[in-house]
This record gives C-alpha cells, sequence and structure tokens, in this order.
C-alpha cells in the first residue's frame, strides 16, 4: 500500500471510529491497523524527508 492509500484508508477508519457503534473487538482491529498505518505513513515521511535533505545539501554544494 502507497502513502496516499494508506492516508485514504486512515481515514476511513477514523470515520468507522466516530460514525459507527461498533462492537469493542472490531472497534479494537481497526484500531489497531489505524496505528500500523500512521507508523508506515510515518516512515515514508521521514524517508522523504532524508532525501530532500540529501539533495539540499548536494544542490548547496554545488553552488559554491
Amino acid at each position: 500500500m502507497n502513502y496516499e492509500e494508506s492516508i485514504k484508508r486512515l481515514q476511513e477508519i477514523v470515520e468507522l471510529l466516530s460514525n459507527e457503534k461498533l462492537p469493542l473487538e472490531e472497534s479494537l482491529k481497526l484500531y489497531e491497523e489505524g496505528i500500523k498505518l500512521t507508523n508506515e505513513c510515518y516512515k515514508t515521511l521521514k524517508e522523504a524527508e532524508q532525501k530532500i535533505t540529501i539533495l539540499k545539501t548536494e544542490t548547496d554544494t554545488e553552488d559554491e
């Protein structure tokens, strides 16, 4: 699942947990899925941030 799909699924989970009267077991499963997706999205963003930092550093070095 890519970043955009993960975000979309997270939005679905939030809506389900907010608007539905779900059994506790199902709510816990959705919560667990949401935490996993959040961690994956955070990791993806951190990797992108590191790439940008490297590219910026390389560009700054080339400009000197």
